[in-house]
């Protein structure tokens, strides 16, 4: 794919990162970007994602960043705490939300205001690494459809494999070498146009959220060769079986 040229203003914490990451990214990894005509060249929107790996995040934003774009996050709010990290998250942008709490309200409301504001705001539906034990999309969570719904912007759904060989779902130790294939597909946008003009009422979104998920998951499974299963893990029903792996171990010990 022919790289992007990077249209906005760099800050000092994006110079950082992208001196950072971007060459850490090229020596672990062998990229490979699919779709990348499906990207808005300007004005803001979403990518909404898979999430596979702690190590997603970085290689998701490598693949912004060759598309000309600075990645916004929605990013917990405990990373924020450390007075030097959280001086560096925000100055690069980031967005703090705090999980399961009514405070999770101010940063749907900062989504808003930066896709409104032509910027580009990076969300993994799922809220967590997926739990699946086949590493599939889990059933997805509202905030992205209702901030697509608020502010009409186009919805890009992006299926990504390759993350969680270079670091496995919750695993503390990366395997960088030898360069592991990152590869992700860039869909079009997700249609809501029969929805924008309803009532945001729980069906509406949750039929938003549906074809969110929907939407990646096909990325996902063009890059695999393969189907997803017909039902999505659902935590709320299947539960955290990483937690329960855990206490597992933790009673055989």
């Amino acid at each position: 794919m022919k790289v992007r040229k990077f249209q906005e203003k760099r800050g000092w914490a994006l110079n950082v990162a992208v001196a950072i990451v971007k060459p850490t990214m090229l020596a672990t990894t062998r990229r490979t970007w699919l779709g990348s005509e499906n990207f808005p060249e300007t004005g803001g929107y979403l990518i909404v994602l898979n999430h596979l790996s702690h190590a997603d995040p970085l290689t998701a934003a490598h693949m912004v960043y060759d598309h000309g774009r600075h990645p916004r996050y929605l990013a917990k709010a405990s990373l924020f705490s450390n007075r030097v990290l959280g001086t560096f998250l925000t100055s690069a942008g980031q967005i703090p939300v705090k999980r399961e709490t009514k405070d999770a309200v101010g940063a749907y409301a900062a989504a808003v205001e930066a896709v409104n504001a032509g910027q580009v705001v990076v969300i993994y539906p799922e809220a967590t690494i997926t739990r699946d034990p086949d590493l599939w999309p889990m059933k997805g969570k509202s905030g992205a459809a209702r901030i697509a719904l608020e502010t009409g912007c186009p919805v890009i759904p992006v299926g990504q494999w390759g993350a969680q060989d270079l670091l496995a779902p919750y695993d503390k130790r990366p395997h960088l070498f030898p360069r592991k294939k990152v590869e992700m597909r860039i869909g079009l946008p997700v249609d809501f146009t029969d929805l924008r003009s309803q009532p945001r009422t729980p069906a509406v979104v949750n039929e938003a959220t549906a074809r969110i998920m929907a939407a990646i998951t096909h990325e996902l499974e063009l890059i695999r060769g393969d189907k997803a299963p017909a039902e999505r893990y659902d935590m709320a029903v299947q539960g955290d079986r990483f937690k329960k792996q855990k206490k597992t171990k933790a009673k055989g010990a």
